[in-house]
């Protein structure tokens, strides 16, 4: 057996980049998956791709009516969900004196609200299985700081904060909840930007198929005694300064 028959996962942002890969890999996995994003285009055309494992639909992870939607249709297509993958983000930046308010208040939403609103629209379904699972993808940013990214650092800090009081109040009902943690990583969300971050003990960016790897561990069966942690793939990003090579 596959480690994902007859296991039904949404994903949100999961018509590219890391999200693109995580719905690949649950599909050859034996799977099934609702592909969710606001990039519609991107997003049919991987459902189309990948089969009759696969649906997409849309969502702004902004509006609560829209993840009950996409809650609804795993359930009305695939028959329940036994997996959540908050993996929509975007990153803004800005110095103190020139992040607005505006700023501040799209990527909190996005990033942060968005996640704990398709935790409160999947909870119900999930704690009907035997076992579940939520993985929320944060960052090295939900770890440390980083200068004139004040919003997305606090964000990615909140949902390793949101990770661990969910996984508290679900734990006993049978639904696993883990934050992944990547560093740099080759999407188009980092396009152009200077994330390869030399001088670490792996000099190079990483690949969403390495994150992937990741996430559908904590996504499987196979992390059964691992809820409420952290997990790091940053290529030693956060081990410290001063690599050699």
């Amino acid at each position: 057996m596959s480690r994902f028959d007859g296991k039904v996962v949404l994903i949100s942002g999961g018509a590219r980049g890391m999200g693109e890969s995580h719905s690949r890999a649950i599909v050859a996995e034996g799977g099934k998956v609702v592909i969710s994003d606001v990039l519609d285009a991107e997003g049919q055309t991987l459902a189309d791709e990948l089969g009759s494992n696969a649906i997409y639909t849309h969502l702004d992870v902004t509006k609560e009516e829209e993840w009950n939607a996409a809650v609804k249709l795993a359930v009305d297509t695939f028959g329940g969900l036994n997996v959540l993958i908050n993996n929509a983000g975007i990153v803004n930046f800005g110095t103190l004196d020139g992040y607005t308010e505006k700023d501040w208040a799209l990527i909190i939403g996005i990033n942060l609200t968005g996640a704990f609103l398709g935790i409160k629209a999947s909870a119900p379904e999930l704690v009907k299985n035997e076992t579940s699972a939520i993985v929320n993808i944060s960052s090295t940013a939900g770890m440390q700081g980083y200068a004139a990214l004040h919003g997305y650092t606090a964000s990615k800090f909140g949902l390793r904060g949101l990770t661990k009081s969910v996984a508290m109040e679900l734990g006993s009902q049978g639904v696993r909840v883990n934050s992944v943690h990547p560093g740099g990583i080759r999407t188009p969300m980092t396009d152009g930007l200077d994330v390869g971050e030399p001088g670490t003990p792996i000099n190079r960016i990483g690949e969403p198929e390495e994150v992937t790897k990741m996430v559908l561990f904590l996504a499987s069966d196979d992390a059964s005694f691992s809820t409420g942690s952290e997990f790091i793939i940053d290529g030693g990003t956060l081990a410290g300064e001063g690599a050699v090579g």
